[in-house]
């Protein structure tokens, strides 16, 4: 296969965590300090063209579903730190190389079923809570896995990165779901279909210790990817877009596009449209303009921000930060490592911050959030 020149960013470790005030150095002091910041009066000095929101709006990162057993990239037990070599998928790469595909969709194959039956956990209920009381505007969620949205339907979600719900074509932009997608891969790789079979009756799936995993053969990674050492990953099989295998569509040059399937409907390589991609922004691709436009509008119409469980290590997820330091608005942090750039964005905190004009705290979501819910209900 063909590899990348291009690198993922920030895939070292960062410093060790500020804690602001360091009064939150503690469950308890995170918590009073949380509970300062997402009660505070809006600050006169916001300058982003409009009244002051008391609302704060959430950037969330893959720190807040380490919880409902998945992966992050950076964290104690994080791709990046326990697997020096791992890289992803790049766009470049699954829209141009047949093989990189039957890479990436067998190793989705086998790691679908785990995010599929995962659930939101006890951090992103709470986000739920913030919201009724008043206190949370939106979310803006970098994670790919749909639980702010199953979570709190009621509570607007922005998904920067978007979603593995669904599929979209790279020639009609037709969305299919992934769950009616997964029996088809299962159909067309019977082989494959036992062996996650297996995988599953194996009890593998069931810690979510990734050593424990590893030492049963399996490596998981990010959004639904695990890596089966020495697998034949060229054996596998997809199926092409179906609108597109019914209805050929005309290609921008013009001509007619070309859909070919074998014997059991897998899309073969003399094809030059109709390929079914996951309905996620990979490295190097570009997030959409009406996306991105959301995402300033949700920072700009909310009076302050609050990470949760994210290193800001993706330029797209630091530039909201950015853009909420710009306008002047307070700004928070709760991740259990270090994020990008933060020793910029809580300079020059009063003597006097409790946590009103700023928090910097190193706890558990899962932990710190429910009990900030609780405190702010007791007023």
């Amino acid at each position: 296969m063909q590899k990348s020149l291009l690198r993922v960013p920030f895939t070292g470790k960062f410093p060790e965590p500020l804690i602001v005030p360091r009064s939150a150095n503690s469950l308890t002091g995170a918590t009073a300090a949380l509970t300062h910041f997402l009660t505070a009066r809006p600050l006169p000095s916001i300058r982003h063209g409009s009244s002051p929101s008391e609302q704060t709006v959430l950037l969330t990162g893959a720190g807040i579903s380490v919880a409902s057993g998945l992966a992050d990239y950076r964290g104690t037990n994080g791709t990046y730190t326990l697997n020096k070599t791992y890289r992803p998928i790049y766009y470049n790469e699954f829209i141009s190389i047949h093989e990189a595909r039957k890479r990436y969709w067998a190793r989705s194959f086998l790691g679908w079923t785990n995010l599929h039956r995962s659930h939101p956990n006890a951090a992103h209920y709470a986000v739920k809570e913030l919201g009724s009381l008043g206190r949370v505007s939106s979310v803006i969620t970098q994670n790919v896995d749909s639980f702010h949205n199953t979570a709190h339907p009621e509570l607007h979600t922005l998904e920067l990165h978007g979603y593995l719900r669904s599929l979209v074509c790279l020639t009609c932009r037709n969305e299919y779901p992934r769950e009616e997608f997964q029996k088809q891969l299962a159909a067309l790789n019977p082989a494959w279909a036992g062996l996650l079979k297996e995988a599953l009756e194996s009890g593998v799936f069931d810690t979510e210790d990734p050593e424990e995993r590893r030492s049963k053969g399996l490596r998981t990674n990010p959004d639904g990817d695990v890596d089966l050492p020495d697998a034949p990953y060229s054996t596998f099989r997809y199926p092409a877009c179906p609108t597109c295998l019914k209805n050929p569509p005309v290609l921008p040059d013009g001509s007619k596009g070309r859909i070919e399937v074998d014997s059991d409907g897998a899309w073969t390589e003399s094809s030059n449209a109709g390929i079914l991609k996951p309905a996620v922004i990979m490295f190097g691709e570009s997030i959409a303009t009406s996306v991105k436009q959301d995402t300033e509008r949700a920072v700009d119409n909310a009076g302050r921000i609050l990470v949760l469980g994210s290193s800001l290590a993706t330029y797209s997820a630091w530039r909201v930060v950015k853009r909420a330091k710009d306008h002047g608005m307070p700004i928070g942090i709760l991740n259990l490592g270090g994020s990008r750039g933060e020793e910029s964005f809580f300079e020059h905190m009063p003597s006097d911050n409790d946590g009103r004009y700023g928090v910097r705290c190193c706890e558990s979501l899962e932990e710190v959030l429910p009990r900030v819910v609780e405190k702010i209900r007791r007023g």
